[in-house]
């Protein structure tokens, strides 16, 4: 805060999602000086709100974006095998096949395109008969296909990714700064944007912000800031809302995730950590506040009915874990009625001079988002190196040693055909080590020095406490929603989403964050009215109703 308040950067940027911190990251890298401010947290929006995929997006094939399936495709490669290899996984899919006949060289070929240009860092798509579908998938009904494809994408954890996207951005020289929210820009006597009045909710005191160039990565709140910088009402988005559900691994006996077609879009029952599915996801149009939207009883129930329709064993509402909403920040497509065909393509705005925003796009194409964001600025501020985040892996992509990886040091980027002919690396042989990879360390010396931080977290057993106070002294964490919600998943893992596990970790992270006593029974109520209020958001019939019912909780 006081470096920001006392130098003018190079780069402001609006808005700490994982377009907002890939542009801080790409912008440090080719050495300019970087600033970014957050109202909320790091991936407080729809950057811990997503399916959680990194993938090329294989429905966009039968909509002809074959620019950004390819571009998509090229980024997960990047990602899985010189970026973020500690970070993004290969994930297991079936495709059920419903009809006989022409379906199957109709995916096929989808899918052998989708493969041609993914190159060869994932196996191929391979077809299964009836009897082999069903032995990969005994979970499904029998009548409910007549065959399938099986094919790869890829997996990370959306709210952690960004987190580490930004903890490389800073260790390139970026400022990082959350709970500070733009109220205003300020201006020249030409007009000109020169930075942002914003407010410090922590310290409730007012900031100016200079900078040489202000870029906007706010997601679905772009229309607000573009409005708020020009002082004309803004409809660039349509945002949409997409839910998820989370259950248990054994409500479904199977191994391969599944993608299923629907009327509108598409629908996934994917693998989630070792001990859980993630079912998603919904694509509604959404019409209120876009700072928090919530899931109904609706939307549950079409989940539930979406996967109960191919399971022999139905998934039962009680044995949902956790619920979350997110909104995609679309970009509005004139004459296009339906927000499932309105393309994922990301586009750049430049309303005044010394401002670019910059919306739309999918998770996985971030680092392209960035770099041409960028690039736009670039052009305002007269010259600055090219991107370089191409070849710039993520903090905690441990270097192999012939000893640590010899496959890896034999093959380089190739030795990922090698290690997919291996059993891919389990959440249950190193939970810490797999989220955090080489930063894993960081993680189990906090439990070394103090053996009670090597215990698990209370419902949520693959999380131990060291992980809750690294969020803070290591992951910018300032709240136990940030901890639990986004450092952590324990708020939509654990059965009671996080409630035993707050009171658990507030005094443990207390002494990081400078609370008393006071401070953190206040902070433990807090979360829990958080849970409160989404659930009575979710038992409510429609979005009007689910967002007063939530409302009302927080209010009361």
């Amino acid at each position: 805060m006081a470096r920001l308040e006392r130098e003018e950067v190079d780069v402001l940027v609006v808005g700490g999602g994982i377009t907002g911190v890939g542009i801080a990251l790409d912008a440090a890298s080719r050495g300019l000086s970087v600033a970014l401010i957050e109202a909320d947290d790091l991936a407080a929006g729809t950057s811990s709100r997503s399916s959680k995929l990194i993938h090329g997006g294989l429905r966009y094939l039968e909509m002809l974006e074959f620019r950004l399936v390819r571009e998509a495709l090229r980024e997960r490669r990047l990602l899985l095998t010189r970026l973020a290899p500690h970070l993004v996984r290969p994930v297991e899919f079936l495709f059920p096949l419903k009809h006989r006949g022409w379906e199957r060289p109709y995916i096929g070929a989808g899918l052998l395109l989708y493969d041609t240009w993914a190159g060869r860092h994932l196996p191929r798509a391979r077809h299964l008969s009836h009897r082999s579908a069903l032995a990969a998938a005994p979970a499904l009904r029998p009548d409910s296909l007549v065959g399938a494809v099986q094919f790869h994408d890829a997996q990370e954890d959306d709210a952690l990714f960004a987190v580490y996207v930004a903890r490389t951005a800073a260790a390139h020289g970026a400022s990082i700064v959350t709970r500070a929210r733009a109220v205003d820009f300020l201006r020249n006597e030409m007009g000109r944007i020169v930075g942002v009045r914003a407010e410090d909710s922590l310290a409730g005191r007012p900031l100016e912000l200079r900078a040489r160039h202000t870029i906007a990565a706010v997601g679905v709140g772009t229309d607000g800031l573009l409005e708020l910088a020009t002082g004309r009402a803004q409809s660039s988005l349509r945002p949409s809302k997409g839910v998820h559900l989370i259950v248990p691994r054994s409500s479904i006996p199977m191994r391969s995730g599944l993608f299923m077609r629907t009327e509108k879009s598409v629908f996934h029952a994917i693998p989630w950590r070792s001990d859980y599915w993630l079912l998603g996801d919904t694509d509604t149009e959404w019409d209120g506040e876009v700072d928090r939207p919530v899931a109904n009883r609706s939307d549950i129930e079409y989940l539930l009915a979406k996967v109960n329709s191919v399971l022999a064993r139905p998934v039962k509402p009680s044995q949902i874990h956790g619920v979350f909403a997110g909104l995609r920040p679309l970009v509005a497509a004139d004459g296009t009625a339906d927000t499932t065909r309105i393309s994922r393509e990301h586009r750049l705005f430049s309303p005044l001079p010394g401002l670019t925003a910059i919306a739309g796009g999918k998770y996985t194409t971030y680092r392209v988002m960035a770099r041409d964001a960028v690039d736009a600025a670039s052009l305002d501020l007269g010259s600055a190196a090219p991107s370089a985040t191409e070849r710039l892996p993520l903090l905690g992509a441990e270097t192999p040693s012939e000893s640590s990886d010899p496959i890896r040091v034999r093959h380089g980027g190739c030795a990922e055909e090698v290690l997919q002919l291996a059993e891919t690396p389990s959440e249950s042989s190193d939970p810490i080590r797999v989220r955090h990879g080489g930063c894993a360390e960081e993680v189990l010396q906090l439990a070394e020095a103090d053996p009670m931080l090597a215990a698990p977290l209370p419902g949520a057993g693959r999380y131990i406490a060291a992980e809750a106070v690294h969020a803070v002294t290591h992951q910018g964490a300032l709240g136990l929603d940030d901890i639990l919600s986004r450092r952590t998943r324990t708020s939509i893992e654990a059965s009671d989403r996080g409630r035993a596990a707050a009171a658990v970790i507030a005094p443990l992270v207390a002494p990081a964050l400078g609370w008393s006593e006071a401070r953190y029974a206040e902070e433990i109520e807090r979360y829990r009215r958080l849970r409160d209020a989404e659930e009575a958001g979710e038992a409510a019939s429609d979005d009007d109703a689910a967002a007063a019912a939530y409302r009302a909780v927080m209010a009361g």
